[in-house]
């Protein structure tokens, strides 16, 4: 498949893009095309964006085409952030709780671009999202948990703050059973190791922390992230003891 640049350079000669973009989505399909798409928000316009978002009226059938097109959109509302454009904040935050994951992804791949730029802007959109749902707090993680992301203390930091207050109402929550909670919890299965690979010391003293914990589901995002290459590299004798500790535990099914 061709790389962001090469596609940046189709789409620069050509006049009308949706044509293009739904012959190369990728869709319907188990991946779309992510390198397009970056091409797309790197080029695109607030009124293209805008064009593509309009064409969206949320069908109860699935459409691919449309779906590949606010993809694109939404991910190109991260660029305007960049560009400026804080307000365009208020529809990622929207878009965060869309019924389609790949719309959803779009928005925690937005958040990175803000990141990439504005880490401070992050942060501080991520503590107002963390008073929002479980898919808003999802998109806060994964937007939040890219490596190239982590490398300031102080950034690391408020990672580690949103994640603890992300876990902590895990902990408290009463209702489980939406997947929206479950999407929340496996987005949260790999997290954690992000984080903690970026500041071990500080990183694993948190980790432990919520490892001492009564909860299921707690425990069984602490182990899912135990498991993972990234973490086992900074300390293997760490993550083993720690994740044979919590199989010895019952956890609820993943």
């Amino acid at each position: 498949m061709p790389g962001r640049e090469t596609y940046a350079g189709h789409l620069r000669g050509i006049k009308e893009w949706r044509i293009y973009l739904v012959e190369n989505s990728g869709l319907p399909g188990p991946r779309g095309n992510i390198e397009l798409a970056q091409a797309v928000a790197d080029l695109g316009t607030a009124r293209l964006f805008r064009q593509y978002l309009d064409l969206d009226d949320a069908p109860r059938v699935p459409d691919p085409e449309k779906e590949y097109l606010v993809f694109c959109a939404v991910l190109g509302l991260g660029r305007l952030v960049v560009d400026g454009g804080r307000g365009h904040l208020d529809a990622l935050r929207r878009y965060a709780s869309d019924s389609r994951w790949r719309v959803r992804e779009a928005v925690a791949m937005a958040l990175q671009r803000v990141g990439t730029v504005d880490m401070s802007l992050l942060l501080r959109t991520a503590k107002k999202w963390l008073r929002g749902g479980w898919l808003e707090q999802r998109a806060v993680a994964a937007g939040l948990c890219e490596p190239a992301l982590l490398h300031d203390r102080e950034h690391v930091d408020g990672v580690l703050d949103a994640l603890d207050a992300i876990t902590a109402g895990i902990a408290d929550a009463e209702d489980r059973t939406t997947d929206a909670f479950r999407a929340l919890r496996k987005g949260m299965g790999y997290c954690w190791s992000v984080a903690a690979t970026a500041s071990p010391r500080e990183g694993k003293r948190r980790m432990e922390r919520w490892m001492a914990s009564a909860d299921a589901d707690v425990r069984w995002i602490m182990k899912e992230n135990l498991g993972k290459n990234r973490l086992v590299r900074i300390d293997r004798a760490w993550a083993e003891t720690w994740r044979s500790r919590l199989s010895g535990k019952k956890g609820s099914l993943p």
